[in-house]
């Protein structure tokens, strides 16, 4: 603490990310980065970007993006105004929090979701409501039905990896007409469908994504959001207001290219949804309750053994998972989907069980 800092600094509790290791020979399976490389065309577009244009600024709209991401939505009549982008989602969601959803009641999110949620309220100064997930570890709906200032939660869910369906989603929106919802769809690309059907629909709806999952480019750092253009025009105003060029020409070009390759795009969670489905049935025929995941991870907890104790052990291996020291879930491992050679690394650890 430092006497230069304001008083919001010194109050500030900072999202954790997952650990970035450097061990040799390890089998990271604790951050949920897609183990399978980029599509060979974004590779392409990033090489062919690296000219002299790099002292030039990026288009501070990404309007050629944008567009991108509006025909892949084609089939839900989605344009190029109803779409934001951003440097990542995590920025995405901050403009969020700050331009839809500080208002004079609290905001309603799941007690078991993304921590950062709660970081961006202390650093927004907004009021939340947390809402308990069901002992499922499900969203009941019919706990949004109550006033509010604003209602976020991820779907599929993190850490859960639970999936809550459409008819679900559109309950609360039908609840709530008056409070902008957001779903914040990080993980929808392994099995779920997404809210972004909805928007034309809703008014109040905002969709959030990222391409750091599903398309392999968590090192790019590029985010999106799709909703009503009012919706839209606030976070604009928000980013304009912060950093008008949030995405530098090498991330616009790989993303768009990213959207392109729609071959390589269901290749990569395809294999994921497979190795998922083989790493569940293993972590179950090794005693492991799984919760039912649409994710590129699952949750699961042993009942015989504590999670940080499965978790330091697989470590002493080079295997690193995810834990959660929080109430509720103090047992469970967050495990990442990897390839198959590293999710047979992970299954042959646990052979201490």
């Amino acid at each position: 603490m430092s006497k230069f800092w304001s008083a919001l600094v010194s109050e500030l509790q900072p999202y954790v990310p997952g650990e970035q290791p450097k061990m040799a020979n390890l089998v990271k399976l604790n951050t949920n980065e897609n183990p399978f490389g980029p599509s060979p065309k974004v590779i392409a577009a990033i090489q062919s970007e690296l000219n002299d244009n790099l002292r030039l600024y990026p288009d501070p709209e990404g309007q050629a993006l944008k567009e991108a991401i509006a025909a892949y939505h084609s089939d839900y009549g989605i344009s190029a105004k109803q779409v934001f982008v951003g440097n990542g989602s995590d920025e995405v969601l901050a403009h969020i929090f700050q331009g839809l959803l500080k208002h004079d009641k609290p905001i309603l999110f799941p007690d078991i979701t993304y921590s950062f949620y709660p970081v961006y309220c202390g650093l927004y100064q907004i009021e939340s409501d947390v809402i308990p997930l069901t002992e499922s570890f499900e969203i009941n709906p019919d706990d949004y039905k109550r006033p509010n200032g604003g209602i976020i939660f991820p779907n599929p869910n993190a850490p859960t990896g639970r999936y809550l369906g459409l008819e679900h989603v559109e309950d609360i929106l039908k609840s709530n007409p008056d409070s902008v919802v957001v779903v914040d769809e990080a993980y929808v690309d392994f099995g779920g469908q997404t809210a972004i059907s909805l928007v034309n629909q809703y008014p109040n709806l905002l969709v959030s994504q990222t391409l750091s999952k599903a398309r392999s480019l968590a090192g790019l750092r590029v985010g999106f959001a799709v909703g009503n253009e009012e919706l839209i025009e606030a976070l604009n105003r928000v980013k304009d207001s912060f950093n008008s060029y949030p995405l530098d020409r090498l991330a616009l070009v790989g993303a768009i290219a990213a959207f392109e390759d729609l071959e390589w795009f269901e290749k990569c969670c395809g294999g994921v949804i497979e190795e998922r489905e083989r790493v569940t049935s293993e972590l179950e025929r090794l005693g492991f309750e799984v919760l039912p995941s649409k994710a590129n991870f699952v949750f699961a907890r042993h009942p015989s053994h504590e999670g940080a104790d499965i978790a330091s052990k697989l470590r002493e291996q080079g295997i690193i998972v995810r834990h959660f020291n929080k109430l509720r879930i103090g047992d469970f491992l967050r495990i990442t989907i990897g390839t198959a050679e590293q999710n047979n690394a992970l299954i042959k650890g646990l052979d201490f069980l």
